[in-house]
């Protein structure tokens, strides 16, 4: 039997968050057991495995029902928040290898003794879209130009790519209700894993909202998607709807699907460039699953 624990990640005020299976030890897990698991749920999945060698302290792999992923934030903050709530890891800092590339989690338990994580991503990188590729994603999102602030739509990476769409504001972003076969096929064209259309909330407070679309995970939605989040944040700092400093914003998301969420982002700079972010938010406990596997 193989224990997987249900965790929610970035919960706003103890509810909402995005579900996550998470097998702590999953070391004997053919690749077949751990796309059962996530096809078993219906949420992307996150394994932890023994690292190899000296440079890491583990190897995390992600599944969603219809494929293997690269990266997953919400699912590398779990993992890292069980690990922590177990009493398993040796330090605050931990080396995790991905598909994607190195990720360093920051753990911090602070005056109550509860695991608070943070992952580091990459510098992103932002690209404007073509003109047709900009009405391709209008019309998949059933939308015009007139429903956009004056920006562009723009694809932006720093484990996958997203792309951002820059809404009026948060009542029509949670209106759309756009077509999962159509959003795959302008995906693919565009060269883009998720379309996340965001609007601005409380620009002052720095407080965002957005949606995210999947381009093939298995389901229509995400309630929270922390890697499209840490994208967003690096096309804010481009468009210029944050200043160029490492206080938070705050990503809402997942209030279409009864499952409001909050994420959170800190920018990091060396001097005035930007090179890279730490991704954060809350995590609580759902339940433990044995599943024969």
């Amino acid at each position: 039997m193989t224990e997987v624990e249900l965790v929610n990640v970035f919960t706003h005020m103890g509810r909402g968050g995005n579900p996550c299976p998470i097998v702590v030890a999953a070391s004997n897990l053919p690749t077949e057991a751990m796309q059962s698991v996530a096809r078993h749920f219906g949420h992307e999945s996150g394994f932890v495995l023994p690292a190899p060698g000296l440079d890491s302290d583990y190897v995390f792999r992600f599944w969603v029902p219809r494929h293997e992923m690269e990266m997953c934030g919400h699912a590398t903050i779990g993992a890292l928040w069980l690990l922590a709530a177990k009493g398993l890891l040796s330090g605050d800092q931990v080396r995790i290898e991905t598909r994607s590339g190195a990720v360093t989690g920051y753990v911090d338990r602070g005056s109550s003794g509860e695991p608070s994580v943070e992952i580091s991503q990459p510098v992103g990188k932002v690209v404007d879209l073509s003109r047709a590729e900009e009405e391709d994603v209008l019309s998949v999102l059933k939308l015009s130009r007139r429903d956009l602030l004056d920006l562009p739509i723009q694809n932006a990476v720093t484990s996958r790519v997203k792309t951002l769409i820059p809404m009026k504001g948060v009542g029509a972003l949670n209106e759309l209700v756009p077509d999962p076969a159509q959003i795959e096929a302008c995906c693919g064209q565009i060269g883009s894993t998720g379309l996340y259309p965001y609007a601005v909330d409380h620009q002052g407070e720095r407080r965002f909202e957005a949606r995210q679309f999947p381009k093939s995970s298995g389901y229509p939605e995400d309630a929270a998607t922390g890697i499209a989040a840490a994208a967003l944040a690096f096309g804010l700092l481009r468009n210029g709807l944050v200043e160029r400093d490492s206080e938070r914003i705050t990503i809402m998301q997942g209030r279409a699907m009864g499952a409001l969420s909050e994420i959170r982002v800190r920018l990091g700079f060396a001097g005035s460039r930007p090179v890279g972010c730490l991704l954060g938010g809350s995590v609580a406990r759902v339940e433990s699953h044995a599943l024969q596997l």
